[in-house]
């Protein structure tokens, strides 16, 4: 069996599928090739404030009829927004899959926008950037973009500003989608125990009347990354710490292997070195991680921690200690084939996860205008050699390099 199928709309939109016949469930959503990204100074969070506002109305439905027509099924009915995607999307019985797209449609290309609910969710939000303010764990990862990428519109926050949340109308909206929407970077995306023609031919029937939207938007690119070290004073018990600096981007031939190299570090295995060091020998941290998200032309690495004010520069030097250790030291033959073993490892059981996958699969088509199979990506990781990852290590972990935020006790 193909792992997923392919046809493009006389719009421009792609239906892409991928034929699961040992469930029931269906999951199916649209990514769009728009983010926080996208928007400048002044309307700075309008494509996460329009990502609520789909749910708020549309020519159709009232925000009741829209929550309801999935939830009635026991279904799921979601949506999120990052620096460069939106997504709206879906999980049900197969049963129930036309009523999904049917919606989904609807949500995605028909919201009208209410004063009324625009001024509900102003409130919605404002609370939502509160919550995020007051978890200071949250709070230094998003603070750490505007470190790393200053005066950019990466460094911005995904829910905008209490100022610029308050500005919005309805006419802010359609000229944002206006200006952004393009049906040729717009996939319509399912995992499911239904046939590829059926998806296509229900595709076609709710999507024919879309139209073909052309927006040609030049994305300004990150150029000028300058290592940054911050201190912040907050009214919290615990210090939180985030080093890191800019990344590869996802079509970078090094994105993967860097990938393993973050996860040797600081990835979910309880056995990563970040975790040993500061955890497991010295209880220093309750959890330590390193992340690595890549985006269309830049990436970002980080490595977040929080623990007592009083061991906290001790935790940093531990932390610089595990930098230097895998610039200097290269990888054993077992080490290697265990952090290989690992990453494949968990590859494999994310991509038992239908609703992950299938968001998976738009954003790749919609970044690299492929899927890479699982069998490939293991090939790529299983020809990675202990000498590329230390050279790696030596490229991206420079002490001087590094930029560093720190939130503490005031």
């Amino acid at each position: 069996m193909m792992e997923y199928e392919i046809h493009t709309l006389p719009n421009g939109i792609r239906v892409l599928h991928k034929e699961v016949t040992t469930t029931k469930v269906s999951h199916c959503g649209f990514m769009l090739d728009i983010g926080s990204r996208d928007e400048n100074e002044e309307n700075q969070g309008i494509a996460h404030f329009w990502e609520h506002m789909a749910f708020k109305g549309t020519t159709k439905r009232k925000a009741f009829h829209i929550l309801n027509r999935i939830d009635s099924v026991g279904g799921e009915l979601n949506a999120y927004t990052t620096k460069e995607k939106i997504a709206f999307y879906a999980s049900t019985l197969d049963t129930y899959f036309e009523k999904a797209i049917e919606l989904l449609t609807d949500i995605t290309f028909d919201s009208i926008f209410p004063e009324k609910q625009i001024e509900k969710e102003r409130n919605v939000i404002l609370e939502e950037m509160s919550m995020y303010y007051d978890a200071p764990d949250d709070a230094i990862q998003d603070e750490f973009d505007q470190v790393v990428f200053a005066n950019h519109p990466l460094g911005m926050n995904i829910l905008g500003t209490a100022d610029s949340v308050r500005s919005f109308h309805r006419d802010d909206f359609k000229k944002f989608i206006k200006e952004h929407i393009n049906t040729e970077k717009l996939v319509f995306c399912s995992v499911g125990n239904i046939p590829f023609t059926k998806v296509v031919k229900l595709a076609e029937k709710y999507l024919k009347d879309v139209p073909a939207y052309n927006a040609n938007k030049i994305r300004n690119p990150f150029e000028k990354y300058v290592p940054t070290v911050k201190g912040v004073e907050r009214n919290i018990t615990q210090a939180h710490c985030a080093i890191g600096r800019d990344a590869y981007p996802i079509s970078s031939d090094k994105r993967l292997p860097f990938f393993m190299l973050s996860n040797i570090l600081g990835g979910p295995g309880m056995n990563s070195r970040l975790n040993l060091a500061l955890r497991e020998k010295y209880g220093f941290v309750y959890s330590i991680d390193a992340t690595y998200q890549s985006y269309s032309d830049t990436g970002l690495f980080g490595i977040f921690f929080g623990t007592e004010p009083g061991q906290l520069q001790r935790s940093i030097k531990l932390v610089n200690k595990e930098l230097e250790r895998l610039r200097e030291v290269p990888l054993g033959t077992l080490q290697l084939h265990t952090a290989k073993e690992q990453l494949m490892g968990q590859l494999a059981m994310a991509e038992e996860n239908n609703a992950s996958f299938m968001l998976m699969m738009g954003k790749s088509i919609l970044d690299l205008e492929r899927i890479d199979t699982i069998d490939e990506i293991f090939n790529k990781i299983k020809s990675v050699t202990a000498k590329e990852l230390q050279d790696l290590a030596n490229e991206m972990f420079a002490k001087d390099q590094m930029s560093q935020l720190t939130y503490t006790p005031n």
